[in-house]
């Protein structure tokens, strides 16, 4: 087991190194000169030139992503055009709260998913079915934008019982926190469903039944837990995507998160801060594939035997 970790762990370096190479060079792609952008609008060609100097933008391409490179293998994460200040601790404030946002979404949209998905699959075509595929339909159908206002305008300006948006307490996690997790939720259900049909048929649940089993001991102990590693596949996925997914989220609610600010770092072109942004997604959504590869020896022996 810990030689299949490292295997993976090595794995991640070249994945990482030509995700680098993408996202520097896409990122110089965006439209517009950050150098304008940091000198004004009324700043004359020369101003323009100095500052663009000074930022390292007139050097060759290749140039500028060696000494990138060079600064982030020193844990320089580079300095904010817009701000001026170290990406670093632009991150700082804003890192922590766009997990426990993500963290949240994740756990209600896991618990409900797999309790709607196993009802739905045991009460297969009876109201409970109905009721929770309906829901899960309801859940990814509607668009992430609109749920959040919606919520907004129900719970926050009628009823007033959360925040509009920002970081005040607690409360101001729950309505982002149901809109990010509604589509996970929706799809977690419906694939628990379809994985729990399929186990439910097979020859060891029959056995199982056939020997006086309960059906509260074989749902969940036999027929859920090797329902699960499909549905795992699924959340780990979908987990990766919350991460860096939340942009629209973050700004519907005003939340100051990661998302919000890579969205206010696009507007201004700020280079340094995209680039680490978006490394920084890459680079949890590859742990997150490890931890469920590392999830999945845990719930079938086989693979643990094999790796």
């Amino acid at each position: 087991m810990p030689q299949y970790v490292l295997k993976r762990i090595f794995e991640m370096i070249p994945i990482l190194f030509i995700v680098s190479v993408l996202i520097f060079f896409f990122t110089h792609l965006i439209p517009g000169d950050p150098a304008r952008l940091v000198a004004g609008k009324d700043a004359t060609a020369e101003e323009v030139t100095i500052i663009r100097s000074e930022l390292g933008l007139d050097k060759p391409i290749w140039d500028q992503y060696i000494t990138y490179m060079g600064n982030l293998f020193q844990g320089d994460l580079g300095t904010s055009l817009k701000t001026r200040l170290p990406v670093m601790d632009m991150f700082a404030d804003r890192f922590m709260p766009s997990i426990y946002l993500t963290l949240s979404s994740m756990v209600w949209a896991l618990i409900l998913g797999l309790l709607i998905g196993t009802l739905s699959a045991v009460f297969k075509n009876k109201w409970p079915d109905y009721l929770g595929m309906v829901t899960a339909v309801s859940g990814i159908s509607l668009p992430g934008f609109w749920l959040g206002l919606l919520l907004i305008q129900v719970f926050s300006v009628q009823l007033g019982w959360f925040p509009t948006g920002g970081i005040d307490s607690w409360k101001s996690y729950v309505l982002p926190s149901l809109t990010l997790g509604a589509g996970i939720m929706s799809m977690l259900a419906r694939f628990t469903r379809s994985s729990l049909l399929e186990t439910l048929k097979a020859d060891f649940i029959r056995t199982g039944r056939a020997k006086g089993l309960k059906e509260s001991i074989v749902i969940p102990k036999h027929a859920l837990r090797n329902s699960l590693i499909p549905v795992v596949t699924i959340a780990g996925l979908q987990f990766g995507f919350l991460l860096g997914g939340s942009v629209v989220v973050e700004t519907v609610f005003s939340f100051p998160g990661m998302g919000r600010l890579l969205i206010d770092s696009i507007s201004f072109r700020d280079y340094p801060v995209i680039q680490a942004e978006l490394l920084l997604f890459s680079l949890e959504f590859i742990l997150v594939n490890l931890l469920v590869d590392i999830l999945y020896s845990f719930l079938n022996p086989k693979i643990r035997q094999v790796s």
